[in-house]
């Protein structure tokens, strides 16, 4: 007797998982990762500033007084004593907060992915910057929502470019689920969004019945000693996405999201399918860390070592590019923006640069809809001053040659693509020409 053969994995697979692809930037990562490479393209935090012998003494002194609990299952929501710890981080950004709306996840893209989990499906509409984070990116594309970009400029978002988007989409029936915005120190573009406009981006949303999801994982690292009132802390139904990533160590994966009461329990449950409970021992780990430590000093000495870096970044900028770029100057967080002269495909151009041991993160990965080929993200986190030096001085090389083949050949470097779409606005933000 012959039996049917069983289907082949790929047809077993639900539709949802066909928007389920690689990053381009994730991509990169095992090439950026090669000694002989200067990374500017992932965001990874410079950690050598963390007081690790006082942190393994803590490890070793948690395991052998609260092992028990802290090796243990814990609670979906997360440990109760770092949620409050949570609502006095918040505050300094003017957020009011009850810890019971603070829901602990294992790290805010976690967090991200059960906001889109409980709130959109397939078809649902996304506002989000243009360019955006790819992780959320991917996080819309994996539930099958459709982004639409709003441009920014160098003040952040545009709120008359948004309530364009807006009334263009109810002229066709549509509500979009939320607006996903960074709106400090934004990833990839660099650039914050105006304090003059947070309240009426708010209110924009709120005439149209949209919400507001605000990620900010980089708003404590500012580098002019300022900190900007968070969204949440104007309008207490916006959905807040917080981590310890960035001002503490991203290898614990601790994050958090503050809703409102009428969303918690929907992303406890959602939070309770997909880990049954984040991690006690690294909750318990941060916990004992803000407690026992000056950690706002050390937030301030990441952002010191940051902004040494920013400046080496912006300094190698102005010595080494060609006329014709240009970018932007961030005032916190990890990255700068920038555009290279027209006919250059950052994209394309990337096997070429790495080749010169030098990676970044082109603009395409960071859009839904196909732009960003002019553009790419620098990111002066991680490598040393002098590595960032030289890394710009090999971009540099790299794109004098895709300059010196378009003026031989009179050519594009970049393939020729079909006419563009309609967008609302400019492809980036406003730059600092040089």
């Amino acid at each position: 007797m012959h039996t049917a053969a069983a289907a082949a994995p790929t047809e077993r697979f639900a539709a949802r998982t066909a928007g389920m692809t690689a990053s381009e930037i994730r991509a990169l990562f095992a090439v950026a990762s090669r000694p002989e490479v200067v990374s500017l393209a992932g965001g990874m935090p410079n950690l050598a500033a963390l007081p690790l012998g006082a942190l393994a003494a803590e490890v070793s002194d948690l395991v052998q007084r609260e092992g028990e609990v802290a090796l243990q299952y814990g609670s979906a929501q997360g440990v109760p004593a770092l949620r409050e710890q949570i609502c006095d981080v918040m505050a300094l950004e003017g957020i009011r907060a009850d810890p019971d709306d603070v829901v602990v996840t294992v790290g805010s893209q976690m967090a991200l992915d059960l906001v889109t989990r409980i709130f959109c499906d397939p078809g649902d509409v996304v506002l989000a910057e243009g360019p955006s984070y790819v992780g959320a990116l991917g996080s819309f594309a994996a539930y099958q929502a459709r982004v639409v970009h709003i441009a920014m400029d160098e003040h952040g978002l545009v709120p008359d470019l948004l309530r364009d988007a807006l009334r263009t989409l109810a002229a066709q029936g549509i509500t979009p689920k939320f607006l996903y915005t960074i709106p400090n120190f934004h990833n990839p573009a660099g650039v914050t969004l105006a304090v003059e406009r947070r309240a009426e981006v708010l209110e924009i949303c709120a005439t149209h019945g949209v919400g507001v999801v605000e990620d900010n994982p980089y708003g404590l690292l500012g580098f002019s000693g300022r900190t900007y009132p968070a969204l949440r802390s104007l309008d207490s139904s916006v959905v807040y996405l917080g981590s310890f990533s960035k001002t503490f160590a991203s290898g614990l994966r601790v994050g958090w999201a503050l809703v409102p009461p009428a969303v918690r329990d929907r992303l406890v449950l959602a939070a309770e399918s997909a880990t049954l409970c984040p991690p006690s021992f690294t909750q318990m780990l941060v916990s004992r860390y803000l407690a026992g430590h000056d950690w706002h000093s050390q937030i301030k000495t990441f952002a010191e070592a940051y902004r040494d870096r920013r400046d080496a970044l912006l300094d190698a900028l102005e010595t080494y590019l060609p006329e014709g770029c240009t970018w932007n100057v961030p005032d916190g967080g990890f990255y700068v923006w920038l555009t290279v002269p027209e006919g250059v495909d950052t994209k394309a151009m990337l096997p070429r640069a790495v080749t010169a041991r030098v990676a970044y993160a082109s603009g395409t990965g960071f859009y839904a809809d196909g732009f960003g080929s002019r553009q790419l993200r620098l990111s002066y986190c991680y490598p040393t001053p002098e590595r960032i030096t030289e890394g710009v001085r090999r971009l540099a090389g790299v794109l004098e040659a895709e300059l010196d083949v378009m003026r031989t050949f009179g050519t594009p470097t970049r393939p020729a693509l079909g006419p563009a779409p309609a967008r609302n606005g400019p492809q980036t933000p406003g730059p600092h020409t040089p």
